[in-house]
């Protein structure tokens, strides 16, 4: 009994020092402190983590992507982001076309341009809670079009922003998941030429 004792307290020794203490530590917050957050937030983190792992790409995993259409060009794109961003309450606040390469490669970024959003009234409100909120600000949607043709809307994923923490006061949720729903909303329809 004691050998099986000892070989037990071993064995949680060794897993303990090869996963790694900080994923121990992990782990025990989760479980220690998720009844302070929000409901959404271990689903959202645990969202994040997998995409991580499975794609090794952090910044992939904080993102959301829709693919724009074939036959829909970067200033049919940027036509209908500024169409758009008025109906979703949102103001057109930035545009920067970063560069358009005429020989890409079929796997290189040939055009590359950034759209702002913001709802100016939801921003104050947000950094009145938490003046870290402004490093989100404003949102953002990138137009990239590789040589390929092949081009793509991204925006940040809002789900952690909102969820990821305690639960936000409920005026402050429900400001919060109209800008979610426009930053979702707008390239998804973009993407697709839609005015």
């Amino acid at each position: 009994m004691r050998k099986n004792l000892l070989i037990a307290l071993m064995a949680v020794a060794v897993a303990f020092f090869t996963t790694g203490c900080s994923t121990m530590h992990m782990g025990w917050t989760a479980v220690t402190g998720q009844h302070k957050l929000d409901d959404g937030a271990m689903p959202a983190y645990d969202d994040m983590f997998t995409k991580v792992v499975e794609y090794g790409d952090p910044a992939r995993a904080m993102m959301k992507e829709w693919k724009v259409d074939e036959g829909v060009s970067g200033d049919d794109v940027k036509e209908s982001i500024e169409a758009l961003t008025e109906e979703y309450n949102m103001r057109l606040t930035g545009y920067v076309k970063m560069y358009t390469l005429e020989d890409a490669k079929p796997d290189q970024v040939a055009e590359a341009r950034i759209y702002s959003l913001c709802n100016l009234t939801t921003a104050k409100i947000f950094l009145n809670y938490s003046r870290y909120y402004g490093g989100f600000m404003p949102c953002r949607i990138m137009y990239v079009r590789y040589g390929n043709g092949d081009a793509y809307l991204i925006s940040m994923d809002m789900t952690l922003a909102i969820h990821g923490g305690y639960p936000l006061p409920k005026d402050m949720l429900d400001t919060a998941n109209k800008v979610k729903e426009a930053m979702e909303k707008v390239p998804e329809r973009a993407a697709h030429g839609d005015f």
